[in-house]
């Protein structure tokens, strides 16, 4: 019997680089014997309710044709239904495809993947701030890094990756350590911090791999916390975490847990790259809400 999926595209995917690729994506899933829909929302709220819409409708997956921003939104659809996740990976960063095992350079071998629809149970993790509540299946960041996302967002030059420097060095010439009340399990501490990741894979920001031993199948979350440090320790400390080897700087642990509530003035949380608001921020993992075809 012929699959039926539901495609989720993002049409501005890398500035709309990758949408050239979208009618092979969709010619090669048609030759594997499969019927696809392709939804294609104005905003990201119109999609995401077109994606709800799709998944009701129960195809045998719903399948993300963009990046981790995209997987995202796919994953406030699919969380703790019978309708697995497919990801063919057409962003910038797609950490969370890679977490996955999911080719993320090839979107024909991610095709063959989704049409092969071998799936794993995988978790995903609540992420409430500033009232908003939503589904994550990467990392949510809190700090010198989230800081930069909201200073990144307010440019309008230059443009793609290259506003992510500007606002890094922005935003480092006036930073200050955070003091943060972090909440483990509901065991309650207080530091100074540069930031704070709460991980359900290893990796964000295209390949920081933050908590490289983060598994997302083991029903917990690590917390990374990068204490405080001088501006130029920092500068050295982390560059090192795309290779994953800062864990082992005196400043850096790594715990973890099921539950997690961070509270810091003037923090702003980030899941899988989005938005979600201000502190605090509270963090649960639910183990197995997850279906992704691997």
């Amino acid at each position: 019997m012929s699959p039926q999926l539901a495609l989720l595209v993002n049409p501005a995917a890398r500035g709309g680089r990758t949408l050239p690729l979208l009618e092979p994506v969709v010619r090669r899933l048609r030759a594997g014997g499969a019927e696809v829909s392709v939804i294609v929302g104005a905003d990201a709220a119109d999609a995401l309710e077109r994606a709800c819409t799709a998944v009701a409708e129960h195809p045998d997956a719903l399948v993300a044709f963009g990046g981790d921003g995209l997987v995202h939104l796919a994953v406030q659809a699919v969380a703790g239904t019978d309708v697995p996740l497919g990801i063919i990976p057409a962003g910038t960063g797609n950490d969370i495809a890679t977490a996955l095992g999911v080719p993320r350079r090839d979107p024909m071998a991610a095709a063959r993947a989704v049409l092969r629809m071998r799936s794993r149970t995988v978790d995903a993790a609540d992420v409430s701030a500033g009232g908003g509540e939503e589904l994550f299946a990467g990392v949510v960041c809190c700090g010198f890094d989230s800081r930069v996302n909201e200073r990144a967002n307010r440019l309008t030059w230059p443009p793609g990756m290259a506003k992510y420097l500007v606002a890094v060095a922005e935003e480092l010439r006036g930073f200050r350590p955070i003091p943060f009340r972090i909440t483990l399990d509901g065991v309650p501490s207080e530091r100074e911090a540069m930031l704070v990741a709460v991980a359900n894979t290893h990796s964000y920001g295209a390949g920081m791999r933050v908590c490289p031993d983060a598994r997302p199948d083991d029903g917990l979350l690590d917390v990374m916390v990068l204490g405080a440090v001088g501006k130029g320790e920092f500068l050295r400390v982390f560059p090192r975490v795309y290779r994953g080897t800062h864990v082992t700087h005196p400043a850096v642990s790594i715990t973890r847990v099921r539950s997690v509530r961070l509270e810091a003035p003037d923090v702003v949380a980030y899941a899988d790259g989005e938005r979600v608001g201000p502190g605090p921020v509270s963090c649960e993992v639910r183990p197995g809400a997850l279906r992704v075809l691997v």
